[in-house]
């Protein structure tokens, strides 16, 4: 996965200061936990992720000069928000594969069928 440079700048900043990491790792889960479908959870962590940055970008030197080469309503921060998603949260269990059927068939495409 590639991050943008906002992205980047972000995950660093909360890599390095705990008490913001705390306040994201609590936030992805509450958020995940309160949105069982997985696309929804990233939309409103994105969503969540640009709000901070313009909220911070007003008083850190760093994003202020990233606020000003970009704009975050144009950035798209959902690589950023698949990432702390997969690190923070607990895996989806899979479905289990339907009962019945020919278990062997594989699909129609695959080259090593019997």
């Amino acid at each position: 996965m590639s991050l943008n440079r906002i992205e980047l700048a972000l995950y660093d900043y909360v890599k390095t200061h705990p008490e913001e990491r705390q306040y994201w790792q609590d936030k992805v889960r509450a958020l995940a936990a309160d949105n069982p479908d997985p696309p929804g959870a990233t939309a409103r962590i994105d969503a969540e992720l640009r709000r901070y940055f313009r909220e911070r970008s007003s008083v850190l030197p760093e994003f202020n000069a990233l606020a000003r080469g970009a704009s975050p309503a144009g950035t798209s921060l959902r690589n950023l928000a698949e990432h702390l998603m997969r690190l923070w949260t607990e895996p989806k269990p899979r479905k289990p594969a339907p009962a019945g059927g020919d278990a062997g068939a594989g699909h129609p495409g695959d080259l090593n069928r019997a």
